[in-house]
């Protein structure tokens, strides 16, 4: 594919919202891994070395709850497995600049919104433009996990759990939207929704620890979701 005329430049202007919205998010994950006792360093590292708000979100309570190592892995390959889907994506729009391990560097930085980004830009994308749009989203995620760790040691307890709660108040702005829209989704999350609070309530199936519990809620949910609302292959093509 042809040389992209997209700059380093410009990526890191197209990042540059993404980056300022990630540094609030991040900033009440890290209020969250503060509340749950995780060292200030320690969910920095988590940031520095992941991309993903509800995998880490997802991680921290497997650890917090002193979950196991397999654990973690498979939630974390359940919650973040539409990212396979998006870097293939993505490969039908990088031009020739491209090499391996350019691409193994550049998958570590797709997320939905650099996803959204990269993927709307007219013809192809190169190593230097997708570098700039990476940018600015990691140093905010880094930038504001550290201050909300930092802040969550200082704040007040009541004020510190207000925070926390926004994390969590994400996740539903997120959700509520596409599920109005979509029976299907209104089914995914009514499902994994009713399957998680069974594994909470349930006396056989409160043993079960939170990391496997996710996991199974959201593999059944899926299962179900594709069986009785398949996608449609017209949509498919679209």
């Amino acid at each position: 594919m042809e040389k992209s005329v997209y700059t380093f430049k410009h990526g890191v202007k197209d990042g540059l919202p993404i980056g300022l919205g990630y540094l609030s998010v991040s900033f009440a994950f890290g209020v969250t891994a503060s509340m749950l006792g995780i060292p200030y360093f320690i969910s920095v590292l988590i940031s520095m070395t992941n991309l993903t708000s509800a995998g880490q979100l997802a991680g921290l309570t497997v650890i917090a709850t002193l979950g196991t190592v397999a654990e973690i892995v498979l939630t974390q390959l359940v919650i973040n497995a539409r990212y396979f889907l998006m870097s293939l994506t993505l490969t039908q729009k990088l031009d020739s600049s491209f090499n391996t391990p350019t691409r193994l560097f550049c998958a570590f930085g797709v997320t939905d919104e650099i996803f959204a980004v990269a993927s709307s830009k007219k013809g192809s994308i190169g190593r230097k433009y997708f570098s700039g749009l990476m940018l600015l989203p990691y140093i905010g995620w880094a930038t504001g996990t550290l201050l909300g760790a930092l802040s969550g040691n200082i704040l007040t307890p009541e004020l510190t759990t207000c925070l926390g709660i926004a994390l969590y108040a994400m996740f539903i702005a997120i959700i509520v939207p596409p599920a109005i829209k979509s029976k299907g989704v209104l089914l995914a999350v009514a499902l994994s929704a009713g399957i998680s609070c069974a594994f909470y309530f349930i006396p056989f199936l409160s043993g079960v620890s939170q990391g496997l519990s996710y996991v199974i809620s959201a593999l059944i949910s899926a299962c179900v979701t594709a069986l009785i609302f398949p996608v449609k292959e017209k949509e498919d093509n679209v």
